[in-house]
């Protein structure tokens, strides 16, 4: 396999060049078909189930990436690379990532079970527990849904789990990238991979 460039591509916007060189020395990326790709990674599987917004999609490609995600799981009408403007949002992070595209959402359900990944959705439901206070299995599947609706019943059936994030204001919801960036660093925080002492990528790291 050709050794992967990890230059800096010339079309990123100027706020991702603000990275210092003492923390590029530290960065070391691996390709989703090197074969350290699975060791390299957090076993946090992410759910699109039918995204309306291709920008949602791609700010979610780009934040599952910073989270070291291990899989993005698309359904439905959510948005697949290629697609210009999940290309816009997610400024690379798409050749990053390994990700799976299933027309039908019981198909990429029933892929999960297969894999014996619990899944878990983030939703607005009266029994939803916050986030912050669920206990994250490892491996898991977290599940967002289409920006109207939410997940789709037909999902929520086969959940383990549903989690909320508390609203506080007059708003009973986020923008579904933005919820995944809160719900998945929550994870990261509680599975003590957000130490501050230690480069990224060295945190100790495990996959399913």
């Amino acid at each position: 396999m050709n050794p992967p460039d990890f230059s800096v591509p010339s079309d990123l916007s100027d706020s991702d060049r603000y990275l210092p060189e003492t923390a590029r020395r530290h960065i070391v990326p691996v390709l989703p078909d090197d074969p350290a790709y699975p060791e390299s990674r957090v076993p946090l599987h992410v759910v699109l189930d039918n995204l309306r917004s291709a920008y949602n999609v791609g700010s979610i490609f780009r934040t599952a990436d910073a989270c070291r995600a291990a899989h993005l799981w698309l359904c439905g009408m959510t948005a697949h690379p290629p697609h210009p403007k999940l290309e816009k949002t997610a400024l690379g992070a798409e050749h990053a990532i390994r990700w799976s595209y299933f027309e039908r959402n019981r198909d990429c359900v029933a892929r999960l079970k297969e894999l014996n990944i619990p899944i878990v959705a983030l939703e607005v439901l009266p029994s939803a527990i916050p986030y912050h206070q669920f206990d994250w299995p490892r491996p898991v599947a977290l599940v967002v849904g289409n920006e109207d609706r939410g997940v789709h019943e037909r999902v929520l059936r086969h959940c383990d789990a549903v989690v909320c994030i508390p609203m506080l204001g007059i708003k009973n919801s986020l923008n579904v990238a933005t919820a995944f960036g809160i719900a998945a660093y929550g994870i990261l925080q509680q599975w003590g991979l957000l130490s501050l002492s230690e480069p990224a990528a060295r945190l100790p790291l495990q996959s399913p």
